[in-house]
């Protein structure tokens, strides 16, 4: 598979970074100046309204999106026929659009929590690093699933996309996440 918007990176068991131990990743953007993309697995305790103060009160899940620009705010979605500027990165799933209308939109009920997910920062790799990275064997490419996002609960995500990969992944995903409890 050759990296594209739309997949996912799925970390491999063994992986050390804690950024990125047991993450599944969606690609947002891939160009020739580098990557973009989003951890849909690391739950924060905190909600949209209280990081954006003339935010709608809202029990959205908010996420930690990776350890770039851990000052900003993005969101991922299944509305873009709603949102001006989202961009569909896979079918289903929306990235971003108008922040305004959004906040609209919400208040008033036509976009529920369970629409959108918000991020903290984002995953990014520079021209290349990611491509070197996958040739190290830290990442599974896989196919996305608007479910993965919107109906899987973010904590077994990674073994719920292992599992679906069938084979030796099967068995990869019941692996524990401590190699002394093996």
């Amino acid at each position: 598979m050759e990296i594209k918007a739309g997949l996912l990176l799925v970390a491999e068991p063994f992986m050390l970074d804690p950024n990125f131990k047991r993450s599944v990743v969606l690609i947002c953007e891939h160009t020739e100046v580098g990557t973009t993309g989003f951890v849909l697995n690391k739950p924060l305790d905190v909600r949209i309204h209280e990081l954006v103060a003339d935010f709608p009160e809202s029990s959205a899940m908010v996420y930690m999106g990776g350890p770039v620009a851990v000052d900003s705010v993005h969101y991922l979605h299944n509305v873009g026929d709603l949102l001006d500027n989202s961009v569909e990165v896979s079918p289903g799933v929306f990235w971003g659009g108008d922040f305004e209308k959004l906040k609209f939109l919400m208040e008033n009920g036509v976009i529920k929590d369970n629409n959108i997910k918000f991020f903290v920062g984002y995953s990014g790799w520079t021209e290349g690093q990611l491509a070197d990275e996958l040739k190290e064997d830290s990442w599974l490419l896989d196919e996305m699933d608007s479910n993965y996002l919107f109906k899987i609960k973010p904590l077994v995500l990674w073994q719920s996309v292992l599992h679906n990969k069938g084979n030796t992944y099967t068995v990869i995903a019941q692996m524990p996440d401590s190699i002394s409890l093996n």
